[in-house]
This record gives C-alpha cells, structure tokens and sequence, in this order.
C-alpha cells in the first residue's frame, strides 16, 4: 500500500507522541516499579505449572512465565514474589491487589470475562476436562460410572463440566470437594474416591507424584474447552497491554526460532523484521509498552521460548510427560498461534 505523505506524517506523529517521555506506564506498572518487585499468582502445587522443587524452589511453566515477566520488567529474573493461591482464592487475590497477575491455570470463560472486574490476557495453554481412575478398575469410558465418587477441586470450572456431563447423560455421581489439588489426589489414592475429575494436564501431573504411575490411567474422553491464560485487573489498559504482548512474544519466539541460546546472535545479525522488532534491535514494541526497546530479547534470554518452556516442565522427557498435542504451534498442527508484533 502506497500512503500519501500528509498520512505517513500524521502517523509518524502520532506513534512519537504515543511513545515519548511524557506517556505513562499505567497505575500497576508504576506501583511494580517503586516496590521493585512483580507479584505473581501461581498454583499452590501442580507438577508442570509451579512445584517446589527439593530445595523448595518454584518450578513449572506458569512460574517460568512469571520470571519472564520480570525480566521484561526488571531484566532482572529474581525481582518476582511467588503466591501460591488456591483455586478459590485466586480471583479475590487479584481483584484485591494482592497479586499483580495470575499465572494460575486458570481458564478463559464468559462470565469470569465479564463479572469479576478481571480480564484474560491472552491463552498459553490449551486443555480439556478429563478423569482419572485406577487402571486396575477397568473403566473405559466415563458414562461407565455410574455412582462413582468423584474428587473435584472448589472454585474450577471442573465442578460445572463434570455435573453438566453426568446430568446429560442422566447419570448419578457423588462430588468429595477439596481446596487443593494435593488434597484430593491424597483422597484418589487413600480410595476415597473412584476418580478425579480436573482439567487433563493436571491428571498427568498428578500421576507422575502416584508411588506408581502406571497403576493409573487417563481415560482419552474430554469433556470441555479449557484455554489458560495469564489474568489481570480491569481498568488499567496498559498493565494489560504488558501482560499480554509479554506472552504473545514467548510464542512468537518460537515461531521465529529464536531461543535462548541464539537470541543474542540473532539481534545482531538477523535481517528478518519481524526478530528485529521482537528482540529490539529496532526500538517500536518496546516503546508502545512503555519498556526498554530490549524487553522480549531480556525474557527469551531469561526463559526461552514457548517451546523451551513446555518441554522443559512438561515434556515427554518431563515426570509428567504430557504430549503437546494442541500446545503445539499452529503450524505443526497445534493452536498455538502469536498475534502479529508489528
């Protein structure tokens, strides 16, 4: 498209405006700055997503994209406080300003979309519903159960997807709610219940703390659309425009095959546009942010790319050795898919 010149100057005006010393970074933004320090919601213990490890060090993809964040920020990874929340204390947290955003498994629907004064940044993470039970049971598939008791965790939209399901197919099944996911996979494995019912990657990583994995088997049903995403406060475009850009370029990473390890060599040499916008070597996403022009290139030298985060916490050579399956990008066939960063 060829553009006149009066537009092209208007344009131009307009973004310096936008990006000059003058424009605000927004009312969290600048409370994260002065405590120098990002707060950041995670799971109270899922393998995958955020566990200590045995030196009682957060580990997991959901933590791994917190530290990112700070490095966007700070290019500093350590200036990040984890806390863990539990399923029906995480929106609360937030809203109250306890935490500054959620990297909690925690699934994009309508109503927490348009009640909770919350928004959904953008998804990581794409799951589904499933169930859990013990190989030697000889279930195969779901509506099989019926009677089952069935753990489910308080405050997901598990407790919603699982009595939809067993009221269509006009079965009986009797709930055991717990807080946590420890807890109710303690009560699965105690016998106090026939199954666990939670979204399919959380079954695999409950699995792979059982003494025995292999006496437990993932039934292949899903029962729902559970897209994971990154959640903030409403009212502060700017902390969102942050939050969601930040994830967007660990995937377009990805898609651009920029790395860890190769970043640094890429933003001097590159003469792709799109890696030398992503990674600063040209200053505009960073300035439309409000950031250092260097602020993606800091994170996917902190953590990796999208790739490097999943098979690093949740890979087939992981415990919990989750196929990637729709996390893959869309171009392998997945629906992993970066939103254009130009």
């Amino acid at each position: 498209m060829t553009w006149d010149k009066p537009i092209r100057a208007a344009l131009a005006a307009g973004f310096l405006a936008l990006t000059g010393a003058a424009a605000q970074a927004g009312p969290i933004m600048d409370q994260i700055r002065a405590r120098g320090q990002l707060n950041c919601g995670i799971n109270t213990g899922v393998a995958g997503f955020a566990l200590p490890d045995s030196r009682g060090v957060w580990q997991g993809l959901d933590v791994d994209l917190c530290r990112g964040l700070a490095a966007a920020i700070f290019n500093d990874v350590s200036k990040v406080r984890f806390i863990p929340l539990s399923s029906s204390t995480r929106f609360t947290a937030l809203g109250s300003g306890e935490v500054d955003v959620l990297f909690r498994t925690s699934t994009q629907t309508m109503l927490r979309d348009t009640t909770l004064g919350l928004r959904h940044a953008v998804t990581y993470f794409y799951d589904g519903h499933g169930f859990i039970v013990r190989s030697s049971a000889g279930v195969q598939r779901v509506r099989d159960m019926a009677g089952a008791t069935i753990c489910l965790i308080q405050g997901t939209t598990n407790e919603q997807v699982t009595a939809d399901y067993f009221r269509s197919v006009n079965v009986q099944f009797r709930p055991v709610v717990f807080e946590r996911t420890d807890q109710a996979a303690a009560a699965l494995q105690a016998g106090r219940c026939d199954t666990f019912g939670t979204d399919a990657s959380q079954l695999a990583a409950v699995r792979s703390t059982m003494q025995t994995p292999s006496d437990w088997t993932i039934l292949p049903e899903r029962f729902s659309k559970e897209p994971y995403g990154a959640y903030v406060r409403r009212g502060d475009d700017e902390w969102f425009d942050v939050v969601r850009w930040y994830t967007t370029a660990v995937i377009e990473a990805e898609e651009l095959g920029v790395t860890s390890q190769n970043a640094e060599e890429m933003r001097r040499t590159s003469t792709n546009a799109n890696v030398r916008r992503l990674l600063g070597a040209t200053p505009e996403l960073g300035q439309s942010l409000k950031l250092d022009a260097a602020w993606a290139y800091n994170a996917i030298r902190a953590i990796g790319n999208y790739g490097e985060l999943y098979e690093r916490t949740m890979g087939e050579r992981t415990p919990v050795a989750l196929p990637r399956g729709p996390n893959r990008l869309w171009t392998d066939g997945g629906l992993m898919y970066a939103l254009p960063m130009r």
